[in-house]
């Protein structure tokens, strides 16, 4: 008869650690792999200088009616006001601490900046860029959702947390505690749903947005460091981008079952859903961006991968505008900038 061999935790954390290097440099054997296809895809229309601003970028957001773009500076401690038409940047918001999330909240004219380094979340005047108000949440504030239907925003901060704000009193309306801190969310307030990715807990998250609690948890052991997220409301299909190994994998929302996965470009930290042309978009920090299109019912398939800059993982989907806008950091002789792309 065999006996079975008990692990103690110090083993069973070694285990996972090299588990987890070997999938990470096979994730990077695999995106050097990878040749350009696809590039009629996607057509860079225009690149505009983001100036001397250095280190990491994060997150964008913009305010379609007048082709303004928003890019949180992280590493530059800025806000970067763009104006797409014109092809330049228009101010700059000094001063900030690891600005994070950023949100256009068109109903109030405002600017909604997340701080990850003091966890202050401050709104200010989109004419005057004057702040107008403020809330201080613990640190690390991070990826920001408003929702137009209810004026709420809603972001993620600390070692576990979802803050609920309403736009129009600036005042924190709620909150929903979570085991580790969230990165991309994704909100569907028809059936008051919200799913979180919860990467230092190795598992997705469901809360109710009435009960304000977690009804569910997806764990998942491999892969790991689910970051990037998007939602398909219509098909209630949730789509997750993983960093170990770099990994798509779609799931139905509803039931947590995966319909699909294939290998994706690595350092992810953006990837958005297209309802009109049945394609996901994934921009990633190894210098890619890879699309995948639904050809079948449950089918998807890649039909690009497209070079970008080395470290350029922060990005925007704007289907009204029928572009992509890709933020690019500060890398050897090229300075940041904000990529333009068109979708074809």
């Amino acid at each position: 008869m065999k006996t079975k061999r008990k692990f103690d935790q110090k083993t069973f954390e070694m285990i996972l650690k090299y588990t987890f290097l070997i999938a990470g440099l096979l994730t990077v054997a695999s995106c050097k792999a990878q040749t350009e296809t696809g590039k009629e895809n996607l057509t860079l229309s225009k690149t505009i200088s983001l100036g001397d601003i250095k280190g990491r970028i994060d997150h964008i957001d913009i305010n379609i009616k007048d082709r303004i773009a928003y890019v949180a500076a992280l590493g530059n401690n800025s806000l970067e006001i763009v104006d797409l038409k014109a092809g330049r940047v228009l101010h700059s918001i000094k001063g900030l601490d690891e600005p994070q999330g950023v949100a256009w909240i068109a109903t109030h004219h405002e600017i909604f900046v997340a701080n990850g380094g003091s966890g202050e979340c401050a709104f200010y005047d989109a004419v005057t860029f004057k702040k107008t108000a403020s809330i201080k949440l613990a640190d690390d504030a991070d990826d920001a959702r408003y929702d137009p239907g209810t004026d709420r925003i809603y972001v993620g901060y600390a070692a576990g947390g979802i803050a609920i704000i309403d736009a129009s009193s600036h005042k924190q309306v709620g909150n929903i505690d979570l085991p580790s801190h969230p990165e991309s969310f994704q909100i569907d307030t028809k059936i008051n749903k919200i799913w979180i990715n919860l990467p230092g807990s190795g598992m997705i998250g469901v809360a109710d947005l009435q009960q304000l609690k977690l009804i569910a948890k997806w764990p998942r052991l491999i892969p790991r460091s689910n970051f990037p997220m998007a939602y398909d409301a219509e098909q209630h299909r949730l789509m997750v981008g993983y960093r170990l190994p770099a990994k798509l994998i779609i799931y139905d929302a509803v039931t947590s079952k995966e319909i699909f996965s294939a290998p994706m470009v690595g350092d992810a930290d953006d990837l958005y859903w297209d309802q009109s042309n049945k394609q996901i978009y994934v921009s990633g920090g190894s210098g890619e961006v890879n699309i995948f299109k639904q050809t079948a019912e449950v089918k998807y398939e890649q039909v690009a991968n497209i070079a970008t800059r080395g470290g350029a993982r922060t990005s925007l989907l704007v289907p009204e505008l029928g572009l992509f806008l890709i933020a690019a950091r500060a890398g050897g002789i090229e300075k940041a900038a904000l990529l333009i792309y068109k979708i074809n």
